[in-house]
């Protein structure tokens, strides 16, 4: 793990995650936050390490802190939420510190045994498991109400105090890993180890899936393309192709599982504990007493819950589920009308027009998903999950349930209801051509376009003619906190 620190800066450690406050924050609150987190784990606190960054006055729309922890805060707390580590005899163990020497790489007092994303990890669990002890309110903030057990930073940030906190990254490991990775062209598999070790284990499960789809794939591919060239209308070579596509797919996920378990093992997620797995920061309820920690936490009644799910959430998945229906009716009335007009007009622009309502209704499809997910987030945050664990299954549940109908009930209705091969073929192209240019500039080109964006007004700021210098560490900083945040369920692992 590289050292971000400059020396002008006068830390003592290695910040791993920033935390930033509105510009506005009350002085005397923060000052309360900031003692919170460096209080000692009996008084309620987290013994992280915790100091002020400081910028120039021209700087006023940030107010950020710097956060890390000694070797021995991120020991002690890999103990106690169950870091599973590979043992010296190979097998996978979840770490204790009184038996650390039997664990593989733990040398130098353990400083470089955990990588960089189990470090960030750490104390982003350590920062939610920060909760109110016996405050009634946030001092400087009468208003704001807490109560024991009520998570802190929850708190700041849903009364807009906290703005949000955020990894900080690594430029010299980021460097190690774009050169094994990206900046130059190889045919080889993607680094997931690597991956992995900066990035966490769920972006590297996301990027080791793609790679194992793309391969997966290719004998789809070689198989489709006589049927694309030679135009094949037999019933038996469709029906032969839909068998193999059909066996294919199944065979393909089951062995993605086994990948899958494989690397999770091999990563220490499989066998992470979870048994004692704390509140998520989001849950509130009345306090009252874990029956098996003995501790005082909130208490919600599963009752009231299920309520909540089958009176308020199925209900309004439903409705979404039948507007999606309802816009696939209008693209068929589209479609209807776009056929018309071409056997009326027979011209190359007429031909064009049959694709129209196609991507119109790709368009559509994406802002529905996208929609749709901030509604499902919303209802899964209200429906108030005390694990992480139970709010992600409920989250992908919902967003699976509408996305596939929203993506595919089209194609199945033209399928198996209008039987029209034709049009099937059209809708299927048009769609995935159109669905997969939208997610790469959503997801690909506007993200890079931004940053670059962003960089560029830095080093023009900064009186820099080139981009290829690297900004200030104080530049790089307040640069990652004007990023957007990148969003992934985190339960792939």
């Amino acid at each position: 793990m590289g050292l971000l620190v400059e020396e002008d800066f006068g830390l003592k450690f290695t910040p791993l995650v920033v935390i930033e406050l509105d510009k506005n924050a009350n002085e005397e609150a923060i000052k309360w936050l900031v003692k919170r987190i460096r209080d000692k784990k009996e008084h309620g606190g987290t013994e992280l390490m915790i100091e002020p960054f400081l910028m120039s006055s021209s700087d006023e729309n940030h107010n950020l802190f710097l956060v890390g922890a000694s070797t021995r805060r991120l020991l002690l707390a890999a103990e106690e939420i169950g870091i599973v580590k590979e043992c010296e005899d190979g097998s996978m163990r979840a770490f204790t510190c009184s038996n650390r020497n039997m664990f593989k790489d733990f040398k130098d007092g353990g400083d470089s045994f955990f990588s960089m994303a189990e470090c960030q990890y750490i104390i982003k669990l350590q920062l939610d498991s920060l909760r109110a002890i016996n405050e009634r309110i946030i001092p400087g903030y009468p208003q704001v109400k807490l109560y024991p057990g009520k998570s802190i930073l929850r708190r700041l940030m849903s009364k807009g105090i906290l703005v949000q906190y955020f990894p900080l990254h690594d430029k010299e490991e980021l460097k190690k890993l774009s050169y094994s990775w990206y900046s130059k062209f190889q045919l080889s598999y993607q680094p997931l180890d690597d991956i992995r070790h900066y990035f966490g284990e769920a972006i590297s499960l996301y990027f080791g899936f793609l790679e194992y789809l793309t391969f997966a794939l290719i004998p789809m591919a070689l198989i489709g393309i006589p049927y694309y060239l030679f135009a094949w209308e037999d019933f038996e070579k469709y029906t032969l192709f839909a068998t193999f596509n059909l066996v294919w797919s199944t065979v393909l996920l089951e062995v993605w599982k086994r990948c899958c378990a494989s690397l999770a093992y091999r990563w220490g997620t499989l066998i992470r504990k979870k048994e004692f797995e704390e509140p998520r920061p989001g849950f509130h309820g009345v306090l009252g007493i874990n029956p098996v920690t003995g501790r005082e936490e909130p208490v919600y009644s599963s009752f009231k819950r299920q309520l909540r799910i089958y009176l308020v959430s199925v209900p309004f998945v439903l409705l979404c589920l039948y507007f999606s229906l309802y816009i696939m009716m209008i693209y068929f009335d589209m479609e209807n009308w776009a056929l018309g007009y071409h056997e009326e007009e027979q011209s190359v622009w007429s031909s064009l027009v049959l694709f129209l309502p196609s991507i119109i209704y790709a368009i559509v499809i994406e802002v529905l998903n996208r929609i749709y997910r901030y509604a499902a987030e919303f209802l899964t945050e209200w429906e108030n999950h005390r694990l992480e664990s139970s709010y992600q299954n409920h989250l992908v549940l919902k967003v699976l349930v509408f996305n596939f109908l929203n993506c595919f009930a089209s194609l199945f209705y033209i399928a198996f209801v209008l039987y029209d091969m034709k049009l099937l073929r059209q809708s299927l192209a048009t769609l995935l051509i159109t669905s997969q240019i939208l997610n790469q500039i959503v997801e690909a080109f506007l993200p890079y376009w931004l940053q670059k964006r962003r960089n560029k007004k830095v080093h023009k700021k900064l009186g820099r003619t080139s981009m290829d210098k690297e900004l200030p560490w104080a530049e790089q900083v307040k640069l990652e906190a004007d990023m957007d945040t990148y969003l992934i369920y985190e339960n792939l692992a």
